[in-house]
């Protein structure tokens, strides 16, 4: 069954947007704000998103740029302004179709299935990385021992943003900390490399043979970091 997720801190919009998929025989996960949102997508990972721009904590803006990192998931964003400049921007930013509330029901499920249906033109490629005894793969958001015992590790969204944007980069190529900074976070953070520090030593304790000795997630001091297969 399709799996769409619904992100809206509308309490109202969400449950109705929720009873009416539902009725449509579509499985349907709710987040109302970003982090949930990002949690839900990584958790159980949606066929399509309905995106509200105006949510508390990490913004749709922000929803919308660490999903784009690691996934072309199909979406729909919602929004009060109706003017073009910021359409464009939303859509330049990566959405597939945008929705001025208030929208009618029979019209957003119809530009719902014409997403659902439209053949991707940049189909994700299958990112498959191994980092000491552990295989990512992007395409499914999950982390497995690569000696093919049933066990799997957990990352956290902003974990999973992270690694999205170093493993589609050319193995071996530097990706500037203002890059990774801007994807994940936004532009206004692109000066908050404490927080790629902080993350990074996460990633290297869970995924590293020697967290302190790395030899795949390589940081390039004062430029930015490397994936090293």
């Amino acid at each position: 069954m399709t799996r769409i997720l619904v992100v809206d801190d509308e309490p109202l919009t969400l449950k109705s947007l929720q009873a009416r998929l539902q009725a449509d025989h579509y499985t349907v996960d709710t987040a109302a704000d970003g982090r949930q949102a990002l949690v839900e997508a990584v958790s159980n990972p949606p066929d399509a998103v309905i995106l509200d721009l105006g949510l508390p904590q990490i913004d749709g803006h922000q929803v919308m740029q660490a999903l784009r990192a690691w996934s072309l998931v199909p979406i729909i964003v919602l929004s009060e302004r109706s003017d073009a400049g910021e359409k464009a921007a939303v859509l330049d930013a990566g959405a597939d179709d945008y929705v001025t509330k208030p929208f009618a029901m029979i019209e957003l499920l119809a530009r719902l299935r014409a997403v659902l249906r439209r053949p991707s033109t940049q189909a994700p490629s299958r990112v498959i990385a191994r980092i000491g005894e552990w295989r990512i793969d992007l395409g499914t958001s999950t982390v497995s021992r690569a000696d093919d015992v049933d066990e799997q590790l957990r990352l956290t969204p902003t974990e999973w943003s992270i690694l999205g944007v170093l493993l589609r980069h050319p193995p071996g190529q530097l990706v500037t900390s203002r890059q990774i900074l801007r994807h994940v976070w936004g532009p206004e953070h692109e000066d908050k490399t404490n927080y790629l520090r902080i993350y990074f030593a996460n990633l290297r304790r869970k995924l590293e043979p020697e967290p302190t000795s790395p030899r795949h997630l390589l940081t390039e001091p004062g430029m930015g970091y490397r994936f090293a297969p």
